[in-house]
């Protein structure tokens, strides 16, 4: 969807049409152009919604409202991840319980599952179905069997609980919307395929403190900046940080020492990681027991000069070794008619005696560079030459 922004106490300065939910590589660029409107604050709600195109009828009612930009970042990345169902229950709990405040909003997306809502009489079974797996939570196929759905349908309907709206009649199964938004720190919500899932908060709060603001990584440096300040937090040496939900590769993970790093560098390192390719993952996993980096920095180099390495995935033995080098580098042409004459123990023993190079559980790796692994790890390595040495 989109949203159309302006500033209230300068209207002169026309309006800005928002993609919701800003894309990642879009949202310094989106924060730079309300800051030229005076608007983008961290936290106070100083963007007036003119309009809210494309997205669900119920956000309407955001219209005419100020509103803060990760705020509504945030309530759209939760509802692009609903089904037709679930958008259906937050509609329809939003009018039941007058819902008006971006804050609960934001709550209501997180319990609007519980509600039952019929926006289709005609098919009792598929009733009685939906009603038992929102006040469940689920169920399993087995209970569904044994349940008569539509006498389960029929006695929701003839409870006359229901509240009707125009999304449905809505039954609210109890449903209590509890504070999961504080109303400053967004709770933690994975919504793109993120590396590493980052909380902060102030050293002044207590350990146990609910009040942690999430950052994906990778992100922009102005997200980690504005996710900090969302905390009050003004100076880094004053944070602390919780670490989950890694995507790094196991090796990566083992020489990390989360706790220990810039925050920044671990940034730089989701970047790098991110994209490669799965394969270029495995082989980066390959490498860092090769070289046996330090630090995230150490890491992100060999993550940035991989094809300076040679990697035979899945590879244990010379003789496999060889036999890959020989059927499937690309460095030969291969005729399979010749298979019984290739010796690829041989082979596989002779490159191994030139190279720097060992097993690992993921395959067999080689370092090729002109630098020493040590020099190539090093913060800003001077331009690298790439020498693979004659095949025989």
């Amino acid at each position: 969807m989109r949203a159309v922004l302006s500033n209230v106490k300068h209207p002169e300065y026309g309006v800005a049409t928002i993609p919701l939910p800003i894309p990642y590589e879009e949202y310094d660029h989106v924060i730079e152009l309300l800051g030229a409107m005076e608007l983008g604050d961290v936290v106070e709600r100083d963007c007036k919604v003119e309009e809210i195109q494309d997205g669900l009828p119920i956000l309407k009612r955001l219209e005419k409202v100020a509103v803060n930009i990760d705020e509504l970042d945030y309530l759209a990345k939760r509802l692009d991840s609903f089904d037709y169902i679930e958008a259906a229950q937050f509609q329809a709990m939003a009018v039941k319980t007058g819902v008006f405040d971006m804050k609960d909003l934001i709550n209501l997306t997180f319990c609007c599952q519980q509600a039952t809502v019929i926006t289709d009489f005609s098919d009792l079974e598929a009733i009685g179905r939906h009603h038992l797996v929102s006040i469940n939570g689920g169920c399993l196929s087995s209970e569904l069997a044994d349940t008569d759905l539509r006498m389960t349908a029929l006695k929701l309907i003839l409870s006359k609980e229901g509240t009707v709206t125009p999304y449905g009649v809505v039954y609210d199964n109890g449903l209590k919307l509890d504070e999961v938004y504080d109303g400053r720190h967004l709770p933690g919500y994975h919504y793109e395929q993120d590396m590493l899932a980052v909380g902060i908060s102030s050293r002044a709060e207590p350990e146990n403190t609910s009040k942690i603001t999430w950052l994906y990584l990778p992100c922009t440096q102005l997200q980690i900046e504005r996710g900090m300040m969302r905390s009050g937090i003004s100076d880094p040496d004053n944070m602390r940080i919780w670490y989950e939900d890694s995507q790094f590769p196991k090796e990566v993970e083992n020489v990390l020492e989360f706790k220990q790093e810039s925050l920044y560098d671990l940034n730089d390192l989701a970047a790098t990681i991110k994209k490669l390719t799965e394969a270029d993952q495995k082989k980066l996993g390959a490498a860092v027991i090769l070289a046996e980096p330090e630090c995230a920095s150490q890491i992100r180099h060999l993550a940035e000069n991989l094809d300076q390495f040679e990697f035979a995935p899945n590879v244990k033995t010379p003789e496999e070794y060889g036999k890959y080098m020989i059927q499937e580098s690309g460095h030969f042409d291969y005729d399979e008619n010749l298979d019984e004459f290739y010796d690829y123990e041989k082979y596989g023993q002779q490159r191994m005696s030139r190279e720097s190079g060992m097993f690992t559980e993921a395959g067999y790796i080689s370092y090729h560079g002109t630098l020493s692994l040590e020099e190539l790890m090093m913060e800003g390595p001077t331009e690298q030459g790439f020498q693979m040495g004659g095949l025989q």
